[in-house]
Order: C-alpha cells, then structure tokens, then sequence
C-alpha cells in the first residue's frame, strides 16, 4: 500500500507541474492524496505526534540546521540557482510577485504537517541507516525541479533532501516525536521560498 500511495503522490506532483503548470495545483494535488490516503489506512499515529518533543535540543538542532537551507541556496546562487529567467519560471506556474507570499506562508506552514505525518510517521521507519523511502521523498521534489535548474542542482538536492529525510527520520525517533522536524521542515521551506522571493 505504501509504494502505491508514493506513486500517487508522485502523479499528482507530475500532474500540477507538467500538465496544468501551476504551482497551487501540483502542492494541493500532492496534499488532497495525501490526506486521502492517510484517512483511507487510518495508520495507528496520533495527530498529536506532530506537536510532541521531549527534548528542546532536537527543535534547536533541526530549525538551525534545516534554516540554512535557505541562506546557503542564497549565496550559492550562480550554483544552483535557475537555468533560466526566474521570474517568468515562477509566472509560468501561476505565481507573481503578488501572490508568491500567500504560497511560501501555506507552503511553509501546512505542507511541512502533511509531509512530516505522511513521510516520518506513516511512511517512517525507525532504522538508523538508509531506508528507501528518505530517497522517495527526496526523488518528488526532482519532479519540481526537472528543467527549471541545472542538472548539478537536482543531483545536489536529491542528495541533500534524502539526508533531510533520513536525519528528521532520526530526531523523530530520538525525540519520540514530530515536533523537531516539522518545525525543521517549516525552516527549511520558509528560507528557500524566501530566498526564491528575493532573487526575482
């Protein structure tokens, strides 16, 4: 059931991006199968894990180290940054200058609740080493990328959202909870969009 869920997820991200073109799309298609999938298993987690912490070093660790994500997209921007025009990349799936700040605030509030439940709850595993599914959650955001960036950059991000996957997989289970990494997650989010903002 798992890998069929993931394969959803995927086509709904596809979908949004590739057919309809449209940011909004491709993120509430990925929310509607997520939260339809997890009311369809009904998985043994309470919704309260994803405000539980036993131990503030773990929200510390996370948000500071998952915070930099976007200060280091920031300044290695001739790196990694778009292969072409930003802002008609960005206009291309229905942003604008205008409407970019409701998305990074609903990007970065709801989407990391959804995922962190969907990823490192349902679909976690309390392995310390690799587990396939830290590079299944990192392999959807290639979908978004696909085109936009360099290819250097997909690989970059890939390599760094599996090790994102894994490490809020570890503080989840150290910490017996998803507090850490969401908020992890919303700083991470947060600073890239915002780093997006400010480089069109």
């Amino acid at each position: 059931m798992k890998s069929i869920v993931a394969l959803l997820a995927y086509f709904a991200v596809g979908m949004g991006m590739f057919q309809l073109h449209n940011a909004w799309g491709a993120l509430l298609g990925f929310h509607i199968v997520i939260v339809v999938s997890l009311l369809w298993v009904r998985p043994n987690i309470p919704i309260t894990v994803l405000f539980k912490s036993t131990n503030i070093k773990w929200i510390v660790l996370s948000v500071l180290l998952c915070g930099s994500s976007g200060l280091g997209l920031y300044f290695l921007w001739a790196y990694f940054g778009p292969a072409n025009d930003l802002s008609v990349q960005i206009e291309s799936l229905g942003l604008t200058l205008t409407t970019l700040p409701g998305f990074i605030a609903y990007f970065a509030l709801v989407n990391p609740m959804l995922e962190e439940y969907f990823w490192r709850g349902y679909m976690g595993n309390p392995t310390n080493g690799f587990y396939i599914y830290d590079l299944i959650y990192a392999g959807y955001h290639a979908l978004v990328l696909i085109g936009k960036v360099p290819m250097q950059a997909i690989i970059f991000a890939l390599m760094g959202l599996t090790f994102a996957g894994w490490l809020w997989r570890q503080v989840a289970r150290e910490d017996r909870g998803l507090l850490a990494p969401v908020l992890g997650h919303m700083a991470a989010d947060f600073t890239i969009l915002v780093a997006i903002f400010w480089r069109m």
